[in-house]
């Protein structure tokens, strides 16, 4: 960490840059003597990430910045708002800190947060942007977390780690692949504390991930803007009872729908005309794998047994997805017929791809006009030509 960064004359050369070309900067001569070219273009970068992600950051004066692949990692401010009320007692540990916006918001609702992290100049600077916020109460070592907790006596409420993928390749790995091995460690983090909370990338698969642990009670999806950003293993010492999956969509407001594991029982299918609306769920809806479920919480028909798209005569704004305004069921002969068509191109259990279908039938963009390709029982394949009504 070079605190030569957070001379005044060096922080308004970074603010003022903000709009700036970075490569340019770091291929420039820096006009200060102890700080590099590439530091600046650095620093302009990140918090130029940071302006949406972490905005209380964004916000503050004299926040040193780290490289820019610990600002992708990071959580954003909203996904670790809602980590912070999932967590017990009053004594917490972040066992893979980063750059520490999990431990910031954590610190909000307990009385003590452990901050560890490996890498000795980012548990630095961690430590440093959290005298500029103000979070005191946050302790910051620059070790590795499961071997400190493995010998410390304290017992707390809740661990909470960020275990990283040691391979890069494939969509499908498991936990037992990532570093720190929390499916070797479980067992040992179980003795020091009464919560676990396992962060993992949305590509995990959830049944997978449960199996190789244990006493999980709930597994939630989170998702921010229809995309799917993490899924959280919460684990409860000598839990055996019913596993819960909750899908979180954060927007504007927080959705959450909770269903038990067992079985997704038959939904409804539509068998007379089409509804009002179309619902089409929140991808975090999508991932807890209920499908079924979805159409029973909501009271909703499904399109096609394999179309994950609803329907119903009654707007309920509390679903957390897309709703739309039906206004025409076309059959792809009498779409073909149609003339300087719009809209943009949605495509649900339909054998083309949707940039194809726009070529095709030559569709031009639209604002809040839908073109939405799908399978419908007892129909076939259909357009449903709809407005849309809510985004989240």
């Amino acid at each position: 960490m070079n605190r030569k960064i957070l001379l005044p004359e060096v922080q308004g050369y970074i603010n003022g840059h903000l709009s700036a070309d970075v490569q340019r900067v770091a291929l420039s001569k820096s006009p200060f003597p102890d700080v590099t070219a590439q530091e600046l273009a650095g620093q302009i970068t990140a918090k130029k990430r940071s302006e949406k992600k972490l905005p209380t950051w964004f916000g503050r004066e004299k926040i040193y910045y780290p490289p820019l692949i610990s600002i992708e990692q990071c959580s954003s401010e909203p996904t670790a708002a809602h980590k912070s009320t999932l967590i017990k007692g009053e004594q917490l540990a972040d066992l893979t800190g980063g750059f520490g916006v999990d431990a910031y918001f954590f610190s909000q609702r307990a009385e003590s947060v452990l901050h560890c992290e490996i890498n000795p100049d980012l548990s630095e600077i961690a430590a440093y942007n959290a005298t500029i916020l103000g979070a005191d109460n946050i302790t910051y070592l620059a070790t590795d977390g499961i071997e400190y907790i493995r010998h410390s006596t304290t017992q707390l409420g809740t661990i909470y780690i960020d275990p990283a993928r040691r391979s890069q390749t494939g969509k499908v790995f498991m936990l037992k692949d990532c570093t720190p091995n929390v499916v070797a460690e479980l067992d040992m983090l179980l003795t020091k504390a009464s919560r676990i909370i396992i962060k993992t990338s949305p590509l995990l698969d959830i049944s997978a991930g449960v199996k190789e642990l244990k006493h999980v009670s709930e597994v939630q999806v989170i998702s921010t803007r229809n995309e799917c950003k993490e899924l959280l293993f919460i684990i409860d010492r000598g839990y055996t009872g019913a596993l819960m999956i909750t899908s979180v969509a954060i927007n504007d407001i927080i959705k959450t729908i909770s269903f038990t594991e067992q079985g997704d029982p038959a939904a409804e299918l539509l068998n007379e005309k089409l509804g009002t609306y179309l619902y089409e769920p929140d991808v975090a809806l999508l991932k807890s794998g209920k499908f079924n479920s979805i159409a029973a919480a909501f009271n909703l028909k499904k399109l096609d047994q394999q179309s994950q798209l609803y329907t119903s005569d009654v707007l309920n704004k509390e679903f957390p997805g897309r709703i739309f305004q039906v206004e025409e069921l076309l059959s792809i002969t009498n779409l073909k017929k149609q003339k300087n068509l719009s809209g943009n191109v949605i495509v649900r259990n339909y054998p083309e791809k949707a940039e194809k279908l726009v070529q095709k039938f030559k569709i031009k963009p639209a604002a809040d006009q839908f073109l939405i390709f799908t399978r419908l029982q007892n129909v076939g394949y259909g357009v449903l030509k709809a407005q849309i009504l809510q985004y989240y």
